[in-house]
């Protein structure tokens, strides 16, 4: 009995002692994220910073560089010095992946762990990640234009895209799927480049082109306050709502509180980053498999469960 007692205790503290060397194993992880250019992304930038001490504090050696980039050129450079600075996983949130291919495949040769983030290649060339993490973008579009066919079946609707890079297709795209069989009819599409003050003058010259719109599609929920403002100041009435999309705590909160222009929205989080800074460390630290594809929901958020989602803290 002894002898068993000894073994199990010697075993014990071997665990323990492996334990905290695995804690203590120096990992470097790279992030790489835009810069907080509108509501969204800043709150990607809240939820990396969050996250990344909190990784730091649970693994003692682990070290996270994070680094946020306007524009592809600068991410391209930012990617080229978390390189220099040997890091051992990068996780990247592309502002644009397609000009980023080459680069991200660089980091990806020297066989670097890769975590990428909502943003895919249009050439859906999975050799350039290990791990992919990401919301639902055809089920954004799809249950936007869903909620659109039952609410306002014979609406006749404009539609402000984001940025001209394969989410927003696939946003479009699920959008034209929610709509099919309907009596909905799209009058037009503009960009509006996920920014308030660009969907401000596209819906400005929307209202100057339609004199009867039924309802907005914005996609994002940054642009929808820039429509919801253009709504506003040419006093037009015959628009009944505005459906947008991210779950900012603004637009969540005017669902909350019945708000008739703002009744839905659709979740996007932006602490997405977060999931695949957790997962990448997992890979490093907890010995867990964690390669492959991590898709989130695109829930719809109503007056009924609007509370489950608000964040009043977080800075979107």
């Amino acid at each position: 009995m002894r002898r068993q007692i000894l073994g199990l205790a010697v075993a014990a503290l071997a665990l323990a002692a492996g334990a905290a060397y695995a804690q203590d194993k120096k990992v470097t992880i790279g992030v790489s994220i835009p810069a907080a250019d509108h509501g969204w992304t800043a709150g990607v930038v809240f939820h990396a910073e969050r996250v990344a001490k909190l990784l730091m504090a649970e693994h003692k050696g682990l070290n996270v560089i994070l680094k946020t980039s306007p524009d592809p050129a600068s991410q391209a450079n930012a990617l080229q010095d978390l390189d220099v600075q040997g890091i051992d996983g990068l996780v990247i949130l592309p502002t644009d992946p397609d000009p980023l291919v080459n680069a991200i495949q660089q980091v990806k040769d020297k066989g670097r762990f890769v975590a990428l983030v909502d943003r895919a290649p249009s050439s859906n060339d999975n050799s350039v990640r290990d791990l992919y993490v990401a919301g639902n973008n055809p089920a954004l579009g799809e249950v936007a234009g869903q909620y659109i066919a039952k609410t306002t079946p014979n609406a006749q609707v404009v539609v402000i895209r984001g940025l001209p890079i394969p989410i927003d297709q696939q946003r479009q795209d699920g959008f034209d799927k929610g709509i099919a069989g309907s009596g909905v009819k799209i009058l037009e599409r503009q960009y509006g480049n996920w920014n308030r003050d660009d969907a401000f003058r596209v819906m400005q010259d929307y209202l100057t082109k339609y004199p009867k719109i039924d309802v907005v599609w914005c996609q994002d929920d940054d642009m929808a306050v820039g429509v919801l403002e253009a709504i506003s100041q040419a006093k037009r009435t015959d628009i009944k709502y505005v459906v947008a999309g991210a779950g900012s705590k603004d637009m969540i909160k005017r669902v909350m509180d019945g708000d008739k222009m703002v009744p839905v929205d659709v979740l996007y989080p932006p602490s997405m980053v977060a999931t695949a800074m957790q997962l990448t460390a997992a890979h490093f630290y907890d010995q867990v498999p964690v390669s492959g594809t991590y898709i989130l929901d695109a829930t719809l958020v109503t007056k009924d469960n609007a509370k489950d989602f608000y964040f009043p803290d977080s800075p979107f």
